[in-house]
């Protein structure tokens, strides 16, 4: 049975800390190649080396000058990053300072991994150094907001995918907000567009001018995925797993799982749990 590590943000020796930083070097160190899930999130810049980090069952590639943004919550795995060069920055939900990147942490449905572009990397490189500077400060010296605002320059320089447009589309983010709340209780569009005051069709061409999904795929994609987390973490049955996520049996839970992923809940359990 795979054991979830479950993280708590402890950043050593500084209590009042709301951001932290470390090597590879030393994430190598502490991982045992297990699975885990932070209270915190986890950003991750890479400067050379290839490796994998698997994030709620999709496997994303750690290469030359990229990204990779871990939200809270989410089930983790660093694979093979013997060689990979770089920093990752841990941080509390409630770190970044400014209006936007506050926004953009509170999204649940962050972009894993993305490239940095080369244009961008000299600016992206001088707001980690900053941050890297201020957070080795010694205790005595150390001013809790100067890493706030730095770490906000970060998540600003290295513009994570589709930011613009979440922040450009109040709607969706009202949308998702509404779901991360309800989708265990709700299921249906319909629903979050009565609750918003918006027809269903301007609510699905919001969601999908953010997502390229319609509101009706975003709401699937989220019950999938907690149920993923269910049954191949928490070991539920597919009885369980109906009750936890609003079906009213497992019949019925087990028509949609299968339908939206092509397996049965149980089968899919039993490949997941064999790799």
């Amino acid at each position: 049975m795979t054991v979830i590590r479950q993280m708590t943000y402890q950043p050593p020796g500084r209590h009042a800390a709301t951001v932290e930083t470390m090597t590879f070097d030393r994430l190598r160190e502490l991982n045992d190649g297990g699975t885990q899930r932070a209270d915190f999130h986890v950003l991750a810049v890479v400067d050379s080396g290839r490796g994998r980090v698997t994030v709620d069952f999709l496997r994303h590639p750690l290469e030359e000058r990229s990204a990779v943004w871990i939200p809270p919550g989410a089930v983790h795995r660093w694979n093979d990053i013997a060689d990979v060069a770089g920093h990752l920055v841990l941080f509390v939900p409630t770190a970044p300072v400014t209006h936007a990147t506050r926004q953009l942490v509170a999204s649940p449905d962050l972009a894993a991994h993305w490239r940095v572009p080369d244009a961008d990397w000299p600016f992206v490189d001088a707001a980690r150094g900053h941050l890297l500077l201020e957070a080795s400060a010694p205790p005595a010296d150390l001013l809790t907001e100067l890493p706030e605002i730095l770490v906000s320059a970060l998540i600003a320089r290295l513009r994570p995918p589709h930011a613009e447009a979440r922040f450009a589309q109040p709607l969706f983010q009202m949308f998702r907000a509404g779901v991360e709340a309800h989708f265990r209780e709700h299921h249906d569009a319909g629903y979050y567009a009565r609750a918003l005051g918006y027809a269903p069709r301007t609510l699905s061409r919001a969601v999908q001018q953010v997502t390229g999904r319609t509101a009706k795929a975003y709401i699937v994609d989220r019950i999938v995925l907690e149920a993923k987390r269910l049954l191949a973490h928490d070991r539920l049955t597919a009885a369980r797993c109906a009750a936890a996520l609003g079906f009213p049996d497992a019949s019925n839970f087990s028509v949609f799982f299968t339908k939206a992923t092509g397996m049965r809940p149980g089968a899919w359990q039993a490949a997941t749990i064999a790799r």
